[in-house]
């Protein structure tokens, strides 16, 4: 399939993230497909995949929302970290520690007919052109740089700069683990983000005691990059998860012709899950 790219903006000339997109900013909690506007990245690829990826979800009874209200979300993680069925989310995606807005992040919500959330993911939208995520690292996890403790040997974080997209906060509701929705939800958020942003990196946190499970490759990143202790927090230590933009495009056709459209539609909803109980464990 060719990948069509529209035209973005080379990293080392990237304007202030505030200047990139000034004006698509959808409303709040408005339908994925209905959120999408196309400006950067492969036009058809990114349409399609958000648009097939949808319809699976729906499949499943589920109908996902694009969503601004960070506060919803932390208190939505509040109450799950409460009966154990997740942790709290890093500081970078609580609007208390972080300075977010629909220009900077968003994050997408699953609900099923009764309208309760059964699935979440969330996104940072970083513009690095004179940084790197090795210089960001503070507040890449906890919001902002307070000089909070952070122990980082992950060389691949220097490499991390121009526009980027980081991941996290993804959780599937225990009763409907084991349908691979943790692999398809991440994905959709993170095609929105190409389409809306000029990106050159995603990357992610997963705990270093997921990375044997195979969270990474699972979910589409590439690399991994060892890795960041954060003694503050109760994830400890973490590895990056980070893959370039244009791999990511790459991955997302061969996932929606094999995963989505290929033979056996929609397989990945019916397959046994082996990552189990694991799944409130990882950011991506």
């Amino acid at each position: 399939m060719p990948l069509d790219f529209t035209t973005n903006i080379a990293p080392d000339t990237a304007p202030p993230l505030a200047d990139v997109i000034p004006s698509i900013v959808p409303q709040n909690n408005l339908r994925l497909p209905d959120a999408l506007t196309i400006k950067h990245g492969p036009a058809r690829l990114l349409g399609r995949f958000v648009i097939e990826g949808d319809r699976a979800v729906r499949r499943l009874g589920i109908r996902l929302h694009l969503r601004h209200d960070f506060d919803e979300l932390v208190y939505f993680n509040q109450q799950h970290t409460a009966k154990g069925s997740w942790v709290s989310i890093p500081g970078a995606f609580n609007p208390n520690h972080a300075d977010l807005n629909p220009e900077n992040a968003f994050w997408v919500s699953g609900e099923d007919d009764d309208g309760e959330i059964v699935v979440t993911w969330a996104a940072r939208i970083y513009q690095w052109a004179d940084t790197n995520l090795a210089e960001q690292i503070r507040a890449a996890w906890y919001g902002r740089d307070l000089g909070q403790p952070c122990i980082m040997p992950a060389e691949a974080a220097t490499r991390i700069t121009g526009g980027a997209i980081c991941g996290g906060a993804s959780w599937v509701r225990p009763d409907y683990r084991g349908k691979h929705l943790s692999h398809l939800v991440p994905r959709l958020g993170k095609a929105y983000g190409c389409a809306r942003w000029p990106l050159d990196w995603s990357f992610c946190y997963i705990s270093k005691k997921n990375i044997n499970n195979g969270l990474a490759e699972s979910y589409g990143q590439k690399n991994l990059s060892y890795s960041v202790i954060y003694p503050d927090s109760p994830w400890g230590e973490v590895v990056i998860a980070y893959t370039a933009i244009d791999e990511v495009y790459e991955e997302f056709a061969s996932f929606l012709t094999t995963e989505i459209e290929g033979a056996g539609r929609f397989a990945w909803a019916s397959r046994p899950d082996d990552l189990g109980a694991h799944r409130h464990e990882h950011l991506l």
